[in-house]
């Protein structure tokens, strides 16, 4: 049972505000929505989403555990929406988790679950997904919200959806990291219901399978996918860009420089190409979609010895390659292609 001081966590969740980012010294730039600003960063939203949900229909009963897979910005939501929904949490991580993190998680009473080696095929996702199973099969009464296949996840970004339509006049591109896909269906649903134009472009990282290039193991975390997630609503997508660690950490540096605002890997990839949206069209108004602040990074993407150490400070590329199909070449840094498929094949949109 929750007390009405718990409840009132859930009042700290989004509200979060607007920031114009320069894009060049021309006056090109757009605009960000700063979930950071939010207590539990932007997957707070998907987490309350998805535990209400459930809970509505007779899926989480109180007091019931919840466990879920989370490469972490997920668990930092979760960890908040249980505490203030009365669940305990069981959090199913991987080895690359960072120490900040699973610091800040044991002081938040969250049990974590440590994956020590990838899968073969799938990754850090697929050796996380299948520790789940397990802890699923001994854990009498203990719900899965699935954030990859729950359109709860989507629903929980309609709040944001209208946040966004109360602070700005109009948008015509919304660039969107994708990962479990559901903070861009979400927006993107509510969006085009207010500018039926809205064009959307999806970030992905190099080396994920979500649109339909080979996965890889991958430095970037918290974007892409080695599993293809049924909460990406392909036909939502004008166009994909695959981003690099290199060009990502890049723009999470240009980004913290110029604005005193700094964030991870979704934030640097999203930043980027809305960057280079907002310079290729001038004059269109681009938004995006920072998820998180730069305190989880400070020894990774903003630390030089250990960025160095794995060659991730070369020089980033200016430009998208463009490619003609998303599989018609194994892409190594920024791409862009124009063809969105779901490489599933066709799937009914969630």
């Amino acid at each position: 049972m929750t007390t009405p001081g718990e409840n009132s966590l859930l009042q700290l969740i989004g509200g979060t505000p607007m920031a114009w980012i320069p894009a060049d010294d021309g006056g090109a730039g757009y605009r960000a929505k700063l979930e950071s600003a939010g207590v539990g960063g932007m997957k707070a939203r998907a987490a309350v989403s998805l535990l209400s949900g459930a809970a509505a229909r007779g899926e989480l009963a109180p007091g019931a555990p919840v466990i879920e897979s989370t490469s972490g910005t997920l668990g930092m939501g979760l960890a908040l929406a249980a505490r203030a929904l009365g669940h305990p949490v069981v959090l199913v991580v991987d080895d690359e988790l960072e120490p900040d993190m699973r610091a800040l998680f044991r002081a938040y009473g969250v049990r974590l679950e440590v994956v020590e080696r990838p899968h073969p095929d799938g990754g850090w996702q697929q050796a996380r997904l299948d520790r789940l199973a397990e802890l699923l099969a001994t854990t009498p009464g203990a719900y899965w919200p699935d954030q990859y296949d729950n359109p709860d996840n989507a629903a929980g970004y309609a709040a944001m959806a209208q946040e966004i339509i109360d602070q700005v006049e109009t948008v015509d591109v919304l660039v969107a990291a994708v990962g479990s896909g559901g903070h861009c269906a979400g927006l993107t649903r509510v969006l085009r219901q207010h500018w039926p134009e809205l064009r959307v472009i999806g970030v992905d990282s190099v080396g994920s399978r979500i649109f339909g290039q080979p996965a890889r193991n991958r430095v970037m975390r918290g974007l892409g996918s080695s599993i293809l997630p049924r909460n990406v609503v392909y036909p939502d997508y004008d166009e994909v860009h695959w981003v690099g660690p290199i060009e990502a950490i890049a723009s999470c540096r240009s980004v913290a420089a110029r604005t005193c605002l700094a964030g991870g890997w979704s934030t640097g990839a999203a930043a980027l190409v809305a960057g280079w949206a907002a310079r290729a069209e001038p004059g269109a108004h681009v938004l995006t979609v920072f998820p998180d602040g730069p305190h989880r990074y400070l020894r990774t993407i903003y630390d030089d010895e250990w960025c160095t150490a794995r060659g991730l400070l070369g020089i980033a590329a200016s430009d998208p390659v463009e490619i003609a199909a998303p599989a018609a070449v194994e892409v190594q840094g920024w791409a862009r292609c124009r063809v969105v498929r779901d490489p599933a094949g066709a799937r009914v949109p969630v």
